[in-house]
């Protein structure tokens, strides 16, 4: 009888835990068996090699088949109807929201645009654990800013996923038109949207005068409330959080920040539009600091899809992430605080990241490493300790 490697079940088993418990059921409902079994393995594969190009994808698909027939059999199935982001990813989200947000709490969405050789992606990202989670995503047949019409087709999609909280959106100059504003204003949803410091408003004196010329220095800041703005469409009622961040060290930022919003105070609005950067290091978890989203060659629907399996995997890192926090042992994970750093290394998504790599590698090399601790056997204590901490983190995937 041929003896059973325990290790290659720990494996499987660790591979199947990898998705969340709350996404697995409504995955498992989109998609046949077959396609659900390599969805996980894309999945893995992406939180590994951290590449989403077809090629690597392929290169590191571990099925028994010819290399071309890998890479079209991932093709396929970027191709099929269930990668869909309204009827899949919606839903995951509203599960993850009831498990993690109690009704009527703020959320924040950032809008924001991102883009590489010929591709032109508009995201609408739910502000999460001082990153961004990727709500809704589409490609914008056009270079250059997206319009009006646009950005208001895409926030009828996803405001119906948050009608039980509260919501305020983030959006930096590119974004920051009035009717925007208005329309924003108009579907009762709060807004902190960045104007440019040429913009017009017209104060108490009926005077217009440019934002640049109200005083705002380094170390300053005021409120300016229900002012009309910009002398060609001059819309009434909104409210301008003015204000530039103090010097530290001798520097201060090259400008001050002009917030239109519907916030009722200056800090209320500062605190939010602060909120807004998350989105850039979302931007830079899915390009060249994570997943190399840009070196993919994968254009049109399928990148839509792919870019929805690294949703999928982005979010699941993170979550797993929170859990390995909560139990209080990242250290194993990675560097806690770096000198000269206030806020800790790592995000939640790259503990999780890491924390799946960790687990992964380890049983992968789970002769060598016990071959290791026998060699040294000073250091028995810590491999235990390393060891519990390992099974909790299995524990929470």
């Amino acid at each position: 009888m041929v003896k059973k490697d325990r290790s290659t079940d720990v494996n499987k088993t660790y591979l199947m835990k990898m998705l969340p418990k709350l996404y697995q059921s409504h995955l498992k409902s989109q998609f046949s068996p077959a396609e659900y079994l390599l969805l996980q393995i894309l999945i893995n594969l992406l939180q590994s090699i951290k590449k989403v190009s077809l090629e690597s994808l392929a290169t590191a698909l571990p099925l028994t088949v010819l290399f071309e027939s890998r890479r079209k059999k991932i093709q396929r199935f970027l191709s099929v109807k269930s990668l869909n982001i309204e009827t899949l990813w919606f839903p995951m989200i509203s599960m993850w929201l009831t498990n993690q947000l109690p009704a009527n709490q703020v959320v924040y969405l950032a809008i924001d645009r991102t883009t590489w050789g010929r591709i032109n992606l508009l995201v609408i990202s739910l502000i999460w654990n001082r990153r961004g989670i990727p709500i809704y995503f589409e490609l914008l047949p056009k270079l250059g800013n997206s319009d009006l019409a646009e950005q208001q087709v895409a926030f009828r999609k996803v405001f119906p996923i948050f009608n039980q909280y509260k919501i305020v959106v983030l959006g930096d100059r590119e974004f920051c038109s009035l009717s925007l504003g208005n329309w924003l204003r108009g579907e009762k949803v709060y807004f902190c949207l960045r104007l440019k410091k040429d913009t017009f408003i017209q104060r108490e004196d009926k005077i217009w005068q440019e934002l640049n010329d109200l005083g705002l220095k380094p170390g300053v800041s005021f409120y300016l409330q229900g002012m009309k703005i910009t002398k060609s469409q001059k819309i009434e009622g909104f409210n301008i959080a003015c204000k530039w961040k103090r010097k530290y060290l001798g520097i201060a930022p090259d400008e001050g920040w002009f917030i239109l919003t519907n916030l009722e105070t200056l800090a209320d609005a500062i605190k939010s539009y602060r909120k807004r950067f998350s989105i850039e290091e979302m931007f830079r978890d899915f390009k060249s600091g994570g997943y190399n989203l840009e070196a993919t060659n994968v254009t049109g629907e399928r990148l839509i899809s792919l870019i929805l399996l690294i949703a999928i995997a982005y979010s699941s890192a993170t979550i797993f992430g929170e859990k390995i926090k909560r139990m209080g042992v990242q250290k194993y994970i990675g560097r806690l605080k770096e000198y000269g750093r206030t806020e800790r290394r790592h995000s939640s998504f790259y503990i999780g990241l890491y924390g799946q790599n960790w687990i992964s590698f380890s049983q992968s090399c789970g002769d060598l490493i016990t071959e290791l601790m026998r060699l040294n056997p000073n250091k028995q204590r810590y491999y235990q300790r390393g060891q519990r901490a390992m099974e909790l983190i299995l524990s929470a995937s």
